[in-house]
């Protein structure tokens, strides 16, 4: 997967694992991610785990004839990081004809939650 000149480039997110059911990422807290109070801005983790869930339904869809985009996200951020690497995981928690619901977890080095994430996808037939 190209990732070149995307947002994916711009924040430093890598995919370390992605299939149909599982999908791993890994994001720097760093100048790219932090909001001006030294956080990992929340904007940062909800489109990490954007990505996360959008590959894994993407993965899960026949790519023929069909396409998905987000159709709403949510995400509670749980505790604030200054510096290091958070680690998303996505996995479906359901998967329909016409939408899929993934659950990403954000967490850092240490496997304590940063943030939870829910993402649903709308899949649409391909124009």
């Amino acid at each position: 997967m190209n990732t070149d000149n995307t947002l994916l480039s711009t924040l430093g997110i890598e995919i370390i694992h992605a299939s149909k059911d599982y999908v791993e990422a890994t994001m720097p807290v760093d100048e790219r991610t932090k909001q001006p109070f030294g956080l990992l801005h929340g904007g940062a983790s909800v489109a990490l785990a954007e990505t996360v869930a959008s590959l894994g339904g993407f993965l899960s869809i026949d790519q023929e004839q069909e396409i998905c985009v987000g159709l709403e996200i949510n995400a509670n951020h749980i505790k604030g990081k200054r510096d290091g690497v958070v680690t998303a995981v996505g996995k479906p928690i359901h998967k329909g004809k016409k939408t899929a619901i993934w659950e990403v977890a954000i967490v850092d080095e240490k496997d304590d939650l940063i943030c939870i994430s829910r993402c649903t996808l709308a899949i649409l037939p391909k124009k």
